[in-house]
């Protein structure tokens, strides 16, 4: 079966745990990645990251970009969203039509 989760901070995961999904609170980006690969190994479809850390970690967020089976999802933490979720629907609107009909 598979699973959702979330990683990030540990305000900002702590409500995500009371709706039942596995949380992981990362202090950082050596934190975050493990998380990310270890979620990912354990069949966790939907991982959940702050933006906060997602900046930390592209790299390893992109290993998963082309994985059917794995999305990799920023979410705004409790310190608010650098706007990276709405770029991500942006890009994906514009690969999927050929033009960002969002604008």
């Amino acid at each position: 079966m598979y699973k959702a989760a979330v990683i990030g901070d540990r305000e900002t995961v702590l409500g995500f745990r009371a709706l039942g999904l596995t949380t992981v609170a990362a202090n950082g980006a050596e934190d975050a990645s493990r998380a990310l690969h270890q979620l990912a190994k354990n069949d966790c479809a939907i991982i959940y990251i702050t933006e906060q850390l997602a900046i930390k970690i592209p790299a390893e967020i992109a290993k998963y970009d082309d994985v059917a089976s794995v999305a990799v999802i920023p979410i705004p933490s409790k310190d608010g969203s650098l706007g990276m979720g709405l770029a991500d629907v942006h890009r994906a609107v514009e690969k999927a039509v050929g033009a960002d009909i969002l604008k």
